[in-house]
């Protein structure tokens, strides 16, 4: 486990909004929830969680600004670190009393990803990373899975919701593509866990697109600190700005994304 200031600052964090994630998953049916778009929903347990969030990290770095899936981009007057949160990820899950749904925190320091945390609170499973320090998962270092044929890889996607509709054609097209080509594919609801999974070794690969920063960010450094390559699905490093991802190790990462331009 990383024991750093900073990384104990984001585990104390996480650790203490996931309490009270803990606490509203057991009472799921009596959150209010509003609709904030078709198929995407927000609940008092995001924003409960959020505040947390902001009130722990504003006390323990003063300064820094946030982007937040709820309260958007707050400028602090630290310049260079910028707090990236998504309170829970996973929201669809969390309604519907599944147990896949995570804490995802990052920073960044002068445009730059330094450090990860995506915690599901209903597993205890704190996934962490911070550059230089690799990835863990509580006391293990990850690596990313070795598997170098596509033919033998579990890959990750997500499926575009219903308020997503102008992205489905394309997504059955590249479904298409990867289904001829890959072992099999999972979709569990939550791009955090997703990408901490493949840090883990347990998917081969992953993409996505129509994404947010606070849906990425935290992954990317966990991919990459456990060896493992992350990008935009052109190869590029403008993932956050993009909107979409592609996660593996060397070789699948390179395979799997020659096969979707294909799509």
């Amino acid at each position: 486990m990383i024991r750093s200031a900073l990384m104990n600052v984001m585990t104390a964090a996480a650790l203490k909004a996931g309490r009270g994630l803990k606490r509203d998953f057991g009472e799921v049916e009596n959150l209010q929830v509003s609709v904030k778009g078709p198929g995407d929903f927000v609940t008092a347990a995001d924003r409960r969680a959020e505040k947390v969030l902001f009130e722990e990290l504003s006390k323990a770095r003063p300064g820094y600004g946030f982007l937040l899936e709820e309260g958007g981009e707050i400028e602090g007057a630290d310049k260079a670190h910028r707090w990236i949160i998504d309170p829970l990820d996973g929201t669809l899950n969390f309604l519907h009393s599944l147990p896949v749904f995570a804490i995802s925190i990052a920073l960044e320091r002068e445009g730059q990803l330094v450090a990860g945390l995506v915690y599901n609170p209903i597993a205890d499973d704190m996934f962490v990373a911070e550059r230089g320090q690799g990835a863990w998962l509580n006391n293990r270092r990850l690596r990313v899975a070795q598997r170098r044929d596509l033919a033998d890889a579990l890959v990750a996607t997500g499926i575009p919701h219903l308020g997503k509709a102008s992205e489905h054609p394309r997504f059955k097209a590249e479904l298409a593509a990867a289904m001829a080509r890959v072992a099999n594919i999972r979709r569990l609801g939550a791009a955090a866990i997703d990408l901490a999974y493949v840090a883990a070794g347990r998917y081969d690969g992953y993409w996505e697109r129509a994404l947010q920063p606070w849906d990425m960010a935290a992954g990317v450094v966990l991919v990459r600190e456990a060896g493992g390559f992350a990008s935009d699905l052109a190869g590029g490093g403008d993932m956050l700005t993009r909107g979409a991802i592609l996660a593996g190790n060397e070789y699948i990462h390179r395979a799997l994304g020659e096969t979707l331009k294909k799509a």
